[in-house]
Parts: C-alpha cells; structure tokens; sequence
C-alpha cells in the first residue's frame, strides 16, 4: 500500500445528530494541532440534517472538507443496538462499504475525543498485511481478556481493542473482508455483544490488527487513574506532552457537570479555544 507523500489525511466519523457539538470539538482540535495538514471528513450518518452540518463546516474552513454520507444499508436492520450503541457503530466495520474506491486507508475518530499532538506519524503508519491499528486498554488485565476469549472465542494472543482510534487499510478490506463472516458472528453471538463493533473488530480480526500505544494514541482517565499515583513524573504535563489522543470514553464525558477526574481540562481548554476562534 502507498502512503500519501502529501499532508492531505482521510478521516472517518460515524454518528447522529445528537453528536455534532462534540464532533465539532474535536474537529477544532485536529485542526488546530495539525496545521499544514489538508482534511477530507467523511461523515457516514443516517438521518442527520444538512442545516445540522453547517457548524461541522465553519470549524473545517481552510483546514479541509466534510463530506457527509447518508448510509441505507437493510443488512443491518437486524444488528444489535442500545441508546448508547446505536446502528451508526457498524459503520466504520463496513467503512470500506461506503467510502470512496479511490482512497487506501482513512483515520476513524470518534467525536469523544480530543487531538492533543500531529497524527501524520499515525496516518502514515505502515499498514502492510494489517486491516486495522488500535489500541487496547486491557493488555495487561488478564481475568478480562480471558472473558473476552471465552465470550467472544477470541484466539488468546489477539488484542481487544477500543475502536475510539481506528487506523482503517481500505485497500486490503477491499480485496479480504467478508462480510457474511461478520453478519454469520453477530447472529451466534448476538446475545453476548456488550461493545459491537469492538467486539466483532477484537474477534474476527484480532491477527490482522497493529497495536497502537494506548497511552499516546487513546488515553483515557482509567489509564491516567491508575498510573499517575503511582508513577514519577505521569501527572498533565506528560499526557500533554506524549498523549496526541485523549480519548472520553464511557458514561464520563467531560461536558456533564458529574464529570470524575482530570483530563477534562484539555476538554475545556478545546472548547474555549474553539469559542474563541484561536488556532493556537
């Protein structure tokens, strides 16, 4: 696979309406932490408003494009969802479905999220055999990677990722995924699937997924809460120098009032900075 000698990057966001004003936080940050880089933001949604968009637009002006696709795919009519995880999850699995033929690889993000560093060394990471790069919050957790195996019969050396982060090969996907494998895997296991998409991504494709480090490319306050009393010098300063991605997963989001932790300053700072059209 060629990797883009130019600064122009392919991201991917699947989500509803009800997301856009965090998308757009996270927007800000990739942008502002990547200048010089040109964006291409595909949207892939089912039923979000054109007029919902035009504030997605304002925050990629001179820094690149959205590009919203409306998906309508029957398939997945039967797919498990809950409130949290609804339809719009299955999407960045099938992504190579609904993108362009003419992209090669694409960087999905979800709108939880901020960008905290460049993403160039992430994007332009050697893919070769791998469909996927992500990164894992459990590596060392070894009671719950074996649940994982058992609920999901993951082979034991495979990773279970998170899907917050997600460095996509499109054009191995094209030419390897199966789709009837991943809709075959849903319907056994359907009343095990706790996270979709991470579960089907985890176990259908554990061996063909590059390891990311989760405490540059997917921080999150679990991992900063257990290792920051722990460790000499891993408080805000390093997460701000090493972490390009802080990532709010989960039931604690930095924009509720209940929030619990300490990450939620760069949520803050984002949004400030956004409010007050800084770019640096």
């Amino acid at each position: 696979m060629s990797i883009a000698q130019d600064n122009r990057i392919n991201i991917l966001v699947t989500l509803d309406e009800n997301y856009i004003p965090y998308l757009n936080v996270m927007l800000s940050t990739l942008v502002r932490f990547n200048p010089g880089c040109s964006f291409d933001v595909y949207l892939l949604h089912s039923s979000i408003r054109k007029k919902a968009l035009q504030s997605t637009e304002k925050v990629l002006q001179g820094a690149g494009r959205l590009i919203p696709v409306k998906v309508r795919d029957l398939s997945l009519s039967d797919a498990p969802t809950t409130s949290r995880y609804p339809q719009e999850i299955y999407y960045r699995i099938f992504a190579v479905r609904y993108l362009p033929e003419t992209i090669d690889r694409v960087l999905y993000l979800d709108p939880d999220l901020v960008i905290n560093g460049s993403i160039l060394p992430l994007y332009q990471l050697p893919m070769d055999e791998y469909y996927y790069a992500a990164a894992s919050h459990i590596d060392s957790f070894r009671l719950i990677h074996k649940f994982n195996e058992l609920r999901l019969d993951m082979d034991d050396e495979s990773p279970y990722i998170n899907s917050g982060v997600l460095l996509m090969n499109l054009a191995l996907l094209r030419q390897e995924q199966d789709y009837a494998d991943v809709f075959h895997f849903i319907e056994k296991r359907k009343s095990l699937l706790v996270l979709p998409d991470q579960d089907i991504i985890s176990s259908l494709y554990g061996s063909k997924i590059y390891s990311l480090d989760a405490f540059r490319y997917n921080m999150t306050e679990r991992l900063y809460r257990m290792h920051s009393p722990f460790e000499k010098g891993f408080n805000l300063a390093w997460v701000r120098t090493h972490s390009v991605v802080i990532h709010y997963c989960g039931r604690n989001k930095p924009w509720k009032e209940n929030y619990i932790g300490n990450l939620d300053v760069f949520y803050k700072e984002a949004v400030s900075k956004m409010n007050s059209g800084k770019t640096v």
